[in-house]
């Protein structure tokens, strides 16, 4: 067709996310691309004029064209579960500081609160409290243990109260995802983020492929098998590897199958991937027919 014009982005939602966010305001068709290939350094060239080019190349040359992923409700959700992660692994580095703390304090402060569980040395390393006639060594400690403990209680606070944003959002944009069994707010938050917006991703084929879950032959001879994939989003295959695990003891079908392919001979990492593989399938049809939300590009 006469005049159309596409923009082939690299970065869409970093880097890239201003101009794309531009450009879709004007009516132009945006579609993100990886980093296009460059030559080794010591052969090629490299400059922003060459990687442009080396861009529409590639998108030229596909078969298929991603559009960028919709801001708006998904970015809600995304920053909300990026500040939740980040707020975990703080909590969890504390603990560690908190324990190693513990560990090497004065005799009798170790034997206070070296016992109990990790909730219950949180709470009460947060409450100690300093004496006139504590050495400086041990009121220096108890001040590090007591402000490592609230820090940690603090971050946690903090990821809660994420997690209770993190809810109302998927509640408001597809509640059928936290109606299904294993599937709770963090991973549906997930599989909202990876999905973004209906029509983005083609089929619940490529869905999986994005998930690193879809099947790659790896036969030989008589055997016929298939490996499980190392690519894809991680974050999105962690999701649906959570969500296995969770319906494993609990869910009747999912027993029933996972039982059904071991007296097969199957392993216990292929019963895993055709696991994620059926779960990335329902997780698909129930976004595509049944999200509410204005998530559009």
């Amino acid at each position: 067709m006469s005049g159309r014009r596409v923009w082939a982005i690299e970065g869409t939602g970093s880097y890239g996310a201003g101009l794309t966010t531009s450009l879709l305001e004007h009516g132009q068709w945006v579609v993100e691309i990886d980093r296009p290939a460059r030559p080794a350094r010591r052969d090629g060239a490299k400059s922003d004029d060459l990687d442009a080019v080396r861009a529409a190349r590639e998108a030229l040359a596909r078969d298929y064209l991603a559009a960028p992923r919709a801001r708006g409700d998904r970015e809600a959700l995304r920053v909300l579960t990026t500040a939740r992660s980040g707020a975990i692994v703080a909590r969890t580095k504390a603990i560690g500081q908190l324990k190693a703390l513990i560990v090497n304090a004065p005799q009798s402060l170790r034997d206070q609160l070296r016992r109990g569980t990790t909730d219950a040395q949180l709470q009460r390393c947060a409450r100690l409290r300093t004496l006139p006639g504590h050495t400086t060594e041990h009121w220096a400690t108890i001040r590090a243990i007591r402000g490592t403990a609230r820090r940690a209680l603090a971050l946690e606070a903090e990821a809660s109260e994420y997690e209770t944003e993190l809810e109302q959002l998927v509640v408001a944009i597809c509640p059928a995802l936290l109606e299904r069994p294993g599937i709770g707010t963090i991973t549906a938050a997930q599989f909202l983020i990876s999905w973004s917006h209906s029509g983005r991703i083609r089929n619940e084929a490529a869905f999986a492929a994005l998930a690193g879950a879809a099947p790659i032959p790896a036969s030989s001879g008589t055997i016929t098998r298939h490996r499980l994939n190392r690519a894809g989003g991680r974050q999105l295959n962690r999701a649906l590897h959570t969500v296995a695990l969770s319906r494993l003891p609990i869910h009747e079908p999912t027993k029933a199958y996972a039982d059904r392919r071991t007296a097969e001979g199957k392993s216990a990492r292929e019963i895993m991937r055709c696991l994620k593989r059926a779960i990335a399938r329902e997780v698909f049809r129930l976004m595509t027919h049944h999200a509410k939300g204005p998530m559009v590009a």
